[in-house]
């Protein structure tokens, strides 16, 4: 859904090992350019490698820091990207990684998020939550309601869909800023 097309500049929020990482610096080409996000170094640096075995370690740049102050110029991107992200952070800070990642993205440019949804909330949903709560180190994330985040930050959600995910609802969404 997002679309990175070739030339494009996109920035991915919490890029963990660079799974994904690598898949968008191949869309954008040699033309374009990626930096992955991420608060661990350890992280990071599994990121290197694949990018560097892939060939794409050129194109892609990785810096550690928090998404809640994003160390990146105002629209300096075409797009974004947070695949399982969102939900890590506490609700408090959700407007402000939002806040962030509309700071940076250019007029008209596209935000994408992958995120445990809250939406249609079942018997699943309510154990991950018990889970959740009795053992955050592990069950790290909890389902959020992603248009509704996105919609109180200003974007416009253009195209969404629903998958399940071990039985739990997951919602992909595409925004954009307007």
């Amino acid at each position: 859904m997002l679309a990175a097309p070739e030339g494009a500049r996109v920035l991915e929020i919490g890029c963990g090992t660079g799974y994904a990482l690598t898949a968008i610096a191949t869309a954008v080409g040699e033309s374009g350019l990626v930096v992955g996000l991420d608060i661990s170094d350890g992280m990071l640096t599994v990121a290197k490698s694949r990018l560097q075995r892939a060939g794409l370690r050129a194109r892609a740049f990785l810096i550690m820091a928090d998404a809640v102050a994003l160390p990146c110029a105002a629209e300096t991107f075409d797009a974004v990207f947070m695949g399982f992200t969102l939900e890590l952070f506490a609700d408090a800070n959700i407007p402000a990684v939002l806040g962030e990642c509309h700071r940076v993205l250019r007029s008209g440019g596209h935000l994408g998020v992958v995120a445990l949804s809250r939406e249609g909330a079942g018997r699943m949903v309510r154990l991950y939550e018990w889970a959740h709560n009795r053992w955050p180190v592990w069950v790290d994330c909890r389902p959020i309601y992603v248009r509704r985040v996105l919609e109180d930050a200003g974007f416009v959600v253009i195209r969404a869909a629903r998958e399940r995910m071990w039985g739990l609802p997951v919602e992909i969404a595409a925004a954009a800023r307007p």
